[in-house]
């Protein structure tokens, strides 16, 4: 496993480093440098979809928003109450959160009908 894809996997779990730029990275650096692992992440079972609709469209699917959207959700919101009565970091965890769904909503979507 390589930095990008260990920063993408810690990612999941912290919500400051979200996966899926990480892996965005990841298989960008692998088209120019490694044909091998672009493929191997262009062919993941969990993430090669949303990768390769990023790589020929720049666009991403309704429902991997509002997948996106919910472990935002969830994991600032557990961040955020492990902060009690830290407000000035409760308030900069919103403040991310809030530009995170932002740039995420605005991201072309494909609708599901025309995969």
């Amino acid at each position: 496993m390589n930095l990008q894809q260990t920063l993408g996997f810690i990612g999941i779990f912290l919500p400051l480093l979200p996966t899926t730029p990480f892996m965005i990275l990841a298989a960008g650096c692998f088209a120019k440098s490694s044909p091998r692992f672009h493929k191997a992440l262009l062919n993941n079972r969990f993430i090669g979809d949303d990768l390769k609709r990023w790589e020929s469209e720049r666009t991403m699917l309704r429902v991997t928003k509002i997948r996106a959207t919910w472990v935002i959700v969830v994991t600032f919101s557990i961040s955020i109450a492990i902060l009690y009565d830290r407000y000035l970091l409760q308030l900069m965890l919103i403040l991310i959160a809030a530009i995170l769904l932002f740039f995420l909503w605005r991201v072309p979507e494909k609708n599901f009908n025309n995969k």
